[in-house]
C-alpha cells in the first residue's frame, strides 16, 4: 500500500514539472502493483491535458486569423483537424507503452479517456465555428424560404457556398479521424482476444461509445443543418440557371444544361466529401426529385409547345426573344414560327444532353464510393448503391422525353414529304413496258418521283444536321426511315406491278436504301427487311419460285412476312395466275 502511495505521489509530481520521462517511467510501475485501470487513467488524464492545451491555443489562433487569410473560410476545419491529429498522434506514440507495460485489450480504456476530453474541445470549436459564421441563423432562414411560398427576401446560394464546403471539410475530418481510433482498438482486441464472438462484443461495445460521444452526436446535428442549406443551395442555383438560361451563337444547347449540371455535380460530390452516408443519401435523393422534377418539367413544357411545319431554322437569333415569351406564359403569334423552331429544336438537345450527363454523373460518383465510403457497413453501402441506382434511372426520364420529342419533330418536318411520296407512289402506274424501262436508265434506273423525293427529304434531313446533336439527328434519320417504309408498305398493297415494274421497284427500293445508310451512323437495313421482302416476291418470274427460298430452303434469310402476306404480296402481280398463287402450301 505505501509503495502504491509513493508511485501515485510521485507520478503527480512528474505531472506537475512536466517531466515527461518521469511521467511514463512511473506509469510503468502502476500494473506491477496490479493497478492496471488506475494507472490507465492517471495517464489518459495526463495526456488530456496536454490535449487540452494544445487544443485551447490552436481556438485562440483560429479566431485570431484575418478574414483575408487565405484558410479564413476553412479556419474551423482545419482547427478541428489539428485537434484530431494531436489525438490520433498521441495514441500512435503511446499505443506501444500501453500494449507492452498493460497488455493487450486495454487500449480502449486509454482512447475512451482521451475521446471525452476530445468531446468538450471539439463542442468549444464548433460553439465558435457556429457563432461566428451565424450558422443557426443561416439555417432558420433557410429553413424558412423551403417552407414558404411568398416572395421573401432570398439568401444568397453563394453565401451558402462557402460555408457548405467547410461543413462538408468538418465531417469529413471527423469521419476520417473515428476510422482510425475504430481502426486501432479493433487491432488490439484482435491480439487480446481468440475467441471470435468476445472479439465482436468488445468491438461492438467501443463502437456504441464512439456513437454516444459528444462529437458523434455534434456532428450529426450539424450534417442534418448541412442536408437543409445544401437542398436549399441546389434548389436556388437551378431555379437561377432556367431563369437566365441562353444560347450562345453556333451552340445547339442552352446554358442551363452545363448549369444545372455544374451545380449537380458541386453539391453531389461535396456531399461524398463529408463521408456523411444520411448526407449523401439526402443529397442523391434530392438531385433525383429536381432532375424528374423541376429539370425534367421544364424541359417538358418547352417540348408541349410543338414544332411548327414551317420556316427557318435561326437558333442563335430567336433563341432569347421565345424565352421571355415562354416565361411570362404566352407566345405572340408574330413569334411563333423560328423561335418557337429555335426553341424546341434546343430543347430536343438539352433532353438528349441531360440524359448523357445524368449517366455520366452516377458513374462518376459510384467511382467516389470506394474512394470516401471505404468503411461504410454493409448496410450503408447498400442505401448508397440504391440512391445511386434512383440516380442513374432518372436518365430514362429524359430518354421517354427525347423519344416522344424526335417523334414530335418527324411528324412535322419529315412525315408530311414521306407522306406526299407514298401517295405519289400509289398513283403510279408499275405495269411497265420494255420502252418505259428502258428510258429510266438515262436517270440512274429510277423515276423522277423518287428523285425529287430523295431530294427534298434530303433537304428536310439537312436542315436539321447543324442543330440537331448527332444522337438526335441520328434519331430523326431512322424514325423517317421507318416512317418511310411504314407509308411505302401501305403503298405497295394498294398498287399492281407486272414483271419489269417489280424489277423497276427492285432498283428504286435498293437505291433509297443507298441514300437512307448514307445519312446515319447507325444501321437502318432491319427498318427496310419486310419491304426488300416483298421487292424480292415481286421480282420472280414464276410463282413457284417462292418454295425455293421458303421453310427449309429460306437459309440464313428470315422471313417477316407471313404466308398470307406472300399471298397477298405475288397477287399484286397482274401476271401471276391467283390459281397458282392459291395453291402455294406454304
Amino acid at each position: 500500500e505505501q509503495a502504491s502511495c509513493d508511485s501515485d505521489e510521485k507520478f503527480k509530481e512528474a505531472v506537475n514539472e512536466g517531466d515527461i520521462a518521469s511521467v511514463e517511467r512511473f506509469f510503468k510501475i502502476f500494473p506491477l502493483l496490479n493497478q492496471h485501470d488506475e494507472g490507465l487513467h492517471k495517464f489518459s488524464l495526463y495526456l488530456s491535458s496536454q490535449i487540452s492545451e494544445t487544443a485551447h491555443k490552436n481556438l485562440k489562433q483560429a479566431q485570431a486569423t484575418s478574414s483575408t487569410d487565405k484558410r479564413a473560410n476553412v479556419i474551423y476545419a482545419d482547427t478541428v483537424t489539428l485537434l484530431f491529429e494531436g489525438i490520433a498522434r498521441t495514441i500512435e506514440i503511446h499505443q506501444p507503452l500501453v500494449e507492452t507495460y498493460y497488455g493487450h485489450g486495454r487500449l480502449h480504456t486509454v482512447v475512451e479517456l482521451l475521446q471525452r476530453e476530445c468531446d468538450c474541445q471539439v463542442k468549444k470549436i464548433l460553439e465558435d465555428f457556429k457563432k461566428n459564421r451565424q450558422f443557426k441563423k443561416k439555417a432558420q432562414q433557410v429553413q424558412m424560404l423551403l417552407r414558404s411560398s411568398k416572395q421573401i427576401d432570398k439568401l444568397d446560394p453563394r453565401e451558402l457556398d462557402i460555408l457548405l464546403a467547410e461543413v462538408a471539410l468538418l465531417n469529413s475530418r471527423a469521419e476520417l479521424y473515428l476510422r482510425f481510433i475504430r481502426r486501432r482498438v479493433a487491432s488490439d482486441f484482435d491480439v487480446a482476444y481468440q475467441d471470435p464472438v468476445i472479439k465482436s462484443e468488445k468491438v461492438q461495445q467501443f463502437d456504441r461509445k464512439i456513437k454516444e460521444s459528444d462529437l458523434c452526436k455534434s456532428m450529426q446535428e450539424i450534417v442534418s443543418t448541412y442536408i437543409i442549406m445544401e437542398e436549399y443551395f441546389l434548389i436556388e442555383s437551378v431555379r437561377k440557371a432556367i431563369e437566365v438560361d441562353t444560347i450562345e451563337e453556333n451552340s445547339q444547347c442552352s446554358s442551363m444544361l452545363d448549369d444545372i449540371f455544374f451545380i449537380l455535380k458541386k453539391c453531389l460530390k461535396r456531399a461524398f466529401s463529408s463521408a456523411s452516408v444520411d448526407g449523401a443519401c439526402a443529397m442523391l435523393n434530392h438531385s433525383c426529385s429536381l432532375l424528374e422534377t423541376d429539370f425534367a418539367d421544364e424541359l417538358s413544357e418547352r417540348l408541349k409547345l410543338g414544332f411548327p411545319p414551317s420556316g427557318i431554322l435561326d437558333l442563335s437569333q430567336a433563341y432569347s426573344m421565345i424565352q421571355s415569351s415562354f416565361q411570362q406564359g404566352r407566345i405572340q403569334p408574330a413569334e411563333t414560327v423560328e423561335k418557337a423552331r429555335a426553341v424546341f429544336v434546343t430543347t430536343l438537345n438539352n433532353v438528349e444532353m441531360a440524359r448523357e450527363y445524368t449517366k455520366t454523373l452516377a458513374s462518376s460518383l459510384q467511382e467516389d464510393l470506394s474512394k470516401f465510403f471505404s468503411s461504410a457497413t454493409e448496410q450503408e453501402t447498400a442505401k448508397l448503391e440504391s440512391c445511386l441506382t434512383d440516380l442513374n434511372n432518372s436518365a430514362l426520364k429524359f430518354q421517354s422525353l427525347v423519344s416522344h420529342g424526335v417523334a414530335e419533330l418527324c411528324n412535322a418536318a419529315i412525315k408530311p414529304h414521306i407522306k406526299s411520296w407514298a401517295d405519289t407512289f400509289q398513283s403510279t402506274d408499275h405495269s411497265l413496258t420494255e420502252d418505259d424501262f428502258t428510258s429510266y436508265e438515262a436517270n440512274d434506273g429510277i423515276r423522277p418521283f423518287l428523285q425529287t423525293f430523295i431530294v427534298t427529304l434530303d433537304g428536310a434531313l439537312k436542315s436539321f444536321k447543324a442543330d440537331l446533336i448527332p444522337a438526335n439527328y441520328d434519331s430523326l434519320v431512322n424514325l423517317a426511315a421507318a416512317e418511310t417504309t411504314f407509308q411505302l408498305e401501305k403503298a405497295l398493297f394498294k398498287c399492281t406491278f407486272n414483271r419489269l415494274g417489280g424489277l423497276q421497284f427492285d432498283k428504286e427500293l435498293r437505291y433509297l436504301i443507298s441514300y437512307m445508310t448514307s445519312v446515319t451512323t447507325w444501321s437502318i437495313r432491319d427498318k427496310f427487311s419486310r419491304v426488300s421482302q416483298i421487292s424480292t416476291l415481286l421480282n420472280m418470274e414464276m410463282v413457284s419460285e417462292i418454295l425455293d427460298i421458303w421453310g427449309t430452303n429460306a437459309g440464313p434469310m428470315t422471313w417477316r412476312l407471313t404466308p398470307t402476306e406472300v399471298r397477298q404480296v405475288l397477287s399484286l402481280r397482274n401476271d401471276f395466275r391467283q390459281e397458282d398463287i392459291r395453291r402455294l402450301k406454304l
